[in-house]
């Protein structure tokens, strides 16, 4: 509850840190079922992150074994720098400036971030072990201890505010394969390019036909994820300034279109699919 005052989502887990099952009518569902705005309790993972005390007392009444678990993001206002010793993730005072932390069952950390206002990558690059828990993740929170575990997620001693992410962390979160996250939209740059203005997309307009290609021939259960893998590849060639937003925004809304999904499934999709290659939404 104390989580939940203060605007951070929370939800249950099962006790292995998998997500709870889904009800059977949710897990028979279409894929245009609306996961954001479904009901169920448990269902959906994070999609059930919640503020509601009412609903938090009842998600634990129907998992009274589960594990707390914190949705990330703009939603909570959190990011969270996962480092795992155990995948050689190490704590850099230089680079990670002093926030709250949690101690973590493997013998890491989790650093409580306040969110920058924009998306980021899923790593941190050039570092094996340190993950970023941002838009479209979760935290397992104190004082959850997962099945086998012999120690659960405990807050540190030295108690710290949520900080914002120094310059520094935040420039090299932004850091992907060597290039910089574009704060706005790529240059348009859609017929053939060199390999270095081009971020190595020799042929950009034939990787453009072949992405969009493929959501033509998704069957009709794979759209629409064949839509939001589309939507990762074009976001990578904006990236590579081989693609401007603009254009790939509509390719990608022409190709949803064309295979019939919803408004809102290829605003997602584009959304979604951005913000997974560390790209600010354009939608």
């Amino acid at each position: 509850m104390s989580y939940a005052a203060r605007g951070w989502q929370v939800f249950v887990l099962g006790c292995t840190k998998r997500p709870v099952a889904n009800c059977e009518p949710c897990a028979a569902a279409g894929p245009d079922h609306d996961r954001e705005a479904c009901l169920c309790l448990t269902c959906h993972g994070f999609y059930a992150a919640t503020v509601d005390p009412d609903r938090i007392t009842a998600m634990f009444a129907a998992v009274p074994d589960g594990l707390l678990a914190i949705r990330t993001g703009a939603v909570s206002g959190l990011t969270v720098v996962d480092i795992d010793p155990r995948n050689g993730g190490e704590f850099d005072r230089a680079l990670m400036n002093p926030t709250t932390t949690v101690t973590t069952p493997g013998g890491g950390w989790h650093l409580y971030y306040a969110h920058p206002g924009r998306s980021l990558p899923g790593k941190l690059h050039g570092r094996e072990g340190v993950d970023i828990k941002t838009d479209g993740g979760l935290v397992v929170a104190p004082p959850s201890t997962p099945a086998g575990a012999a120690r659960g997620y405990r807050w540190t001693s030295q108690p710290r505010p949520v900080n914002e992410m120094a310059p520094r962390l935040l420039e090299a979160c932004q850091v992907r394969s060597g290039l910089p996250v574009p704060a706005g939209t790529g240059s348009a740059r859609t017929s053939s390019a060199t390999a270095v203005g081009a971020g190595a997309i020799s042929h950009p307009d034939a990787l453009l036909a072949a992405t969009l290609a493929a959501v033509d021939r998704a069957p009709q259960g794979r759209r629409r994820v064949t839509l939001y893998g589309a939507a990762r590849g074009l976001a990578r060639m904006v990236a590579a300034d081989a693609l401007s937003t603009l254009d790939a925004v509509a390719a990608l809304t022409a190709a949803g279109q064309r295979n019939q999904q919803t408004p809102r499934d290829i605003r997602g999709a584009i959304k979604g699919g951005f913000e997974a290659e560390g790209l600010l939404s354009p939608v």
